[in-house]
């Protein structure tokens, strides 16, 4: 009997991961050729602009990025004063992290940029495909929500 063998190009966590870093990689040549930003320092800009204050930990389980990662991005944030750190008064491991003025100014500018890039990805599909995409997504986030 031969052994059985997985078609990677079929396997739907493969395929996923790929169009995920396929659109990721297309939307970040307009913050990189913007701001100079990697998707780390993207994701950190974006989530802290959405959010307000937030921690490094909170951050991280937001973007689902590692902390060294997010370390990293904040230090090149801070660096470019695009953010700011004020230590907890209860716990001095833990950092608040909130934008600047320009960080949030950097941040409303790419926010008519960002949904300009997704209103035109998802006009490459009909109102039937979006459809489909939206649901099977969230059908696919709940469950997976509802196993951890």
């Amino acid at each position: 009997m031969e052994p059985e063998i997985l078609e990677l190009e079929s396997f739907l966590p493969y395929r996923l991961y790929r169009l995920a870093d396929t659109v990721s990689r297309e939307f970040s040549r307009i913050y990189k050729e913007r701001h100079g930003l990697t998707r780390p320092e993207w994701r950190t800009l974006s989530g802290l602009g959405q959010r307000g204050t937030m921690t490094a930990t909170e951050l991280g389980r937001q973007s689902a990025m590692h902390k060294t990662k997010v370390s990293r991005a904040v230090t090149e944030l801070e660096r470019r004063r695009w953010l700011t750190r004020t230590p907890d008064e209860m716990d001095r491991r833990v950092e608040h992290l909130a934008l600047t003025k320009v960080g949030l100014a950097a941040y409303r500018e790419m926010v008519p940029l960002a949904k300009a890039f997704e209103r035109e990805l998802l006009a490459r599909l009909s109102v039937k495909e979006r459809a489909a995409v939206a649901t099977g997504v969230a059908a696919l986030e709940g469950a997976l929500e509802e196993k951890n």
